[in-house]
């Protein structure tokens, strides 16, 4: 067990939006270290996004990013020799991050031919409430309310 919390990271907004959860979207997808090439895929899928929708791209994303978050998810707790999935609510900082992750993960595993327009499609279409990292969520949210009946086993 540590001894004291390690202190907490703040990380700077990015240079266009001047939006710090972009910069950590960024992060996210950032691959080998090369940041300026994936703020160069964000930004472009996020102008592709703009002509798609005709809407404000930042907007869509966010809209996307508040869809794919879930609210409630499943841990595994022994009772007794046996493990049973508890259904817990997410903290808001592990919402983010699992929202950002499945939106980036979901986008690598799309089939166009360019990441930037992979990212732009998964973004158009979890701002509309589907593809495929919604189905994560909604699957998640499913097994939590599936497994309702254990909640009295949260610790």
């Amino acid at each position: 067990m540590r001894k004291a919390k390690p202190k907490k990271r703040y990380i700077l907004p990015d240079p266009k939006f001047q939006d710090t959860l972009v910069t950590k979207f960024v992060n996210y997808l950032m691959a080998d270290g090369k940041k300026s090439l994936a703020y160069g895929i964000f930004y472009d899928a996020i102008d592709i996004v703009n002509e798609k929708t005709g809407e404000n791209g930042l907007e869509v994303w966010k809209k996307a990013l508040n869809n794919v978050m879930p609210s409630v998810e499943v841990k595994s707790r022994r009772v007794g020799g046996a493990t049973f999935q508890v259904p817990m609510e997410v903290r808001p900082e592990r919402k983010t991050s699992l929202g950002i992750k499945w939106l980036i993960s979901y986008s690598r595993s799309r089939n166009e031919k360019t990441m930037v327009e992979r990212l732009a499609n998964e973004i158009v279409a979890a701002s509309k409430g589907e593809g495929a990292a919604i189905k994560k969520k909604d699957d998640t949210h499913r097994m939590a309310e599936a497994n309702k009946a254990f909640s009295h086993f949260r610790f």
